[in-house]
């Protein structure tokens, strides 16, 4: 028998992939999510309907009519987008800044001391407080509410970072140090992969909290975004078209924690980030 056919049966044995397998590893993993939000709804419909009966709180399936309605006007996807890429370019603004400024805290004492009382007292200023400010700075288009976004970001991812550096055990550095590693390579071989759980944990938290500021940011100084139709919902009893804005909001979050959560585990797996 020759060398090809030899490859050639070998190839015949080999066992094929197990799409069965895949297929029932995703449901595993998909079907839970899935009944989690049959649940909601069935206790939105059941809270709305039966319990709260008032035109105050539609039951989903009107939601669902009304978010249709607005899709086939072109209205919704527009907005839904203009607020999406407002979120993104904060959040991608306040972790580059971030990342660093928590990495120079966490390994420099006379930086952290110099740093601390800045990020101490900004930090507790909320971000609607900034509104006002962002808006006098800024004016109200699109570099007001991307300032107010990286706001709400950089500190969260500050505070992460620094306490993922506070965090490395002494004895690893000392390992490093017994096998000559330099003050350079310590930081990027032993530091700087102990500390990346901590910062992909501190801009998940940033994320979330940048629905908070773009809503408020949007009801104050917007013309388009999810925002606003929250807003022109209160001005004129909209009621339907708040509960749209609402859930977009929502699932909006949860995909994009979703996503994140996915990129993490595919280019960052082998830091064990914090999920």
């Amino acid at each position: 028998m020759s060398v090809s056919e030899r490859t050639a049966v070998a190839s015949e044995r080999l066992p094929g992939p197990d799409y069965g397998k895949k297929f029932a590893q995703i449901c595993s993993a998909v079907w839970p999510q899935v009944f989690g939000f049959v649940t909601l709804f069935m206790a939105w419909h059941i809270a709305s309907v039966y319990i709260v009966k008032s035109v105050l709180f539609p039951p989903p399936g009107d939601m669902f009519v009304r978010a249709w309605e607005l899709t086939k006007d072109g209205t919704l996807l527009p907005q839904i987008g203009i607020s999406l890429r407002r979120i993104m370019l904060g959040f991608a603004l306040g972790s580059i800044l971030g990342i660093p400024i928590g990495l120079a805290i966490g390994s420099f004492s006379m930086v952290r001391r110099l740093l601390e009382p800045w990020t101490e007292f900004l930090r507790c200023i909320p971000s609607v407080a900034m509104i006002t400010i962002a808006v006098i700075w800024f004016g109200i288009g699109e570099e007001s509410k991307i300032f107010l976004i990286m706001y709400t970001t950089i500190f969260i991812v500050i505070l992460n970072t620094a306490a993922g550096v506070a965090s490395i055990a002494p004895n690893k550095i000392r390992a490093a140090q017994c096998f000559g590693a330099n003050k350079w390579q310590i930081f990027v071989y032993v530091c700087l992969p102990a500390t990346v759980p901590f910062i992909l944990t501190g801009m998940r938290l940033a994320m979330s909290n940048s629905f908070t500021a773009i809503v408020a940011a949007e009801m104050v100084s917007a013309s388009e975004g999810l925002g606003v139709i929250l807003w022109n919902g209160r001005l004129y009893m909209l009621i339907t078209d708040i509960f749209v804005s609402l859930f977009c909001l929502g699932l909006l979050g949860y995909l994009t924690d979703r996503l994140f959560r996915w990129a993490i585990f595919r280019f960052a797996g082998r830091f064990s980030p914090v999920a």
